[in-house]
């Protein structure tokens, strides 16, 4: 006897509304005779399941029952009830409830070690807002408009929202952009003004939703002081890092060829010092020309 075939078999008509044993045993690649067998054997352990003759007969299970606690592992368990607590924050009433539930249900309130929390520093009391117009929005398949801050500038979008996806400490939503005729990712902490709108839209197949780097890259090579360790630890990978005995570190990395680079490395102040490219050198240098000149004309206008 297969204890994963009598699970399965539970599985298989808690998601339909009856079978025959000849589709049971064409299922599970066994005999008709086995699946009598493995029917007798779960209404023994006090699985409401029973059968009908006849034309229109087949197996059921009573539409009251429910998966039993122990027909999951405590592994499994645990999961299930982490995976809740995961998404507590995105719908909290709903995942709340559901956990307190379940929770009852195994006898295990042992998840209480992991908290996460997708909120950024700044949240304001309807930061959830937006969040819960897209997720509507996706739902009902309905168009949305909004205002975007890309790197042109302001710009007013109308689009078919198909994903929000959570990558690198960021939301993001896949969209079809109507003005573009073409799918694109918007950056939601940069999204405003979010309005759902009435137009319907027919969805079709998004494309592969993982945000890929299209930029290019060059090597750089960055020494940091120890002051700043915390945030190298925080902001670059572990495997580019080298500790120096003096407990500075030199990070050797692909940084991508975009316009927010050096202003990002200026937020280390006094403890970056940049080894390689010269080209990125001159640019830190041009950047540091141009704060100066800023600073002066402030100071002129005064």
């Amino acid at each position: 006897m297969s204890t994963t075939r009598l699970f399965g078999l539970i599985y298989h008509l808690l998601n339909h509304e009856k079978a025959t044993t000849s589709e049971l045993a064409k299922q599970f690649e066994v005999s008709t005779r086995t699946i009598t067998r493995d029917i007798n054997t779960l209404s023994s352990i006090g699985v409401p399941i029973y059968t009908e003759t006849g034309r229109n007969g087949g197996v059921y299970l009573l539409s009251s029952f429910v998966l039993d606690k122990v027909l999951l592992s405590e592994e499994e368990r645990k999961n299930l009830l982490l995976a809740l607590k995961g998404i507590r924050q995105l719908t909290p009433q709903i995942s709340g409830e559901s956990l307190a539930k379940l929770q009852s249900l195994f006898q295990q309130n042992d998840t209480d070690w992991l908290e996460v929390d997708f909120s950024t520093w700044h949240r304001r009391e309807n930061g959830n807002d937006t969040f819960d117009l897209l997720k509507k929005s996706i739902l009902t398949n309905h168009v949305i408009t909004f205002d975007y801050i890309s790197k042109q500038g302001p710009q007013k979008r109308v689009c078919q929202p198909y994903k929000l996806l959570f990558r690198s400490q960021a939301w993001y939503l896949q969209a079809f952009d109507q003005q573009k005729n073409a799918f694109r990712t918007f950056k939601i902490s940069r999204m405003s003004q979010v309005h759902v709108t009435e137009q319907h839209f027919f969805p079709v197949t998004a494309p592969n939703s993982a945000i890929e780097l299209t930029v290019d890259t060059y090597p750089a090579r960055l020494f940091f002081q120890a002051d700043v360790l915390y945030r190298v630890y925080d902001e670059f990978d572990h495997q580019d890092i080298t500790l120096t005995e003096e407990g500075t570190a030199v990070v050797t990395v692909e940084l991508p060829e975009e316009s927010w680079v050096v202003p990002y490395l200026f937020s280390f102040g006094k403890s970056l010092r940049i080894l390689s490219p010269p080209r990125l050198k001159n640019r830190y240098q041009e950047e540091v020309a141009a704060i100066y000149a800023n600073l002066s004309k402030n100071e002129g206008a005064n």
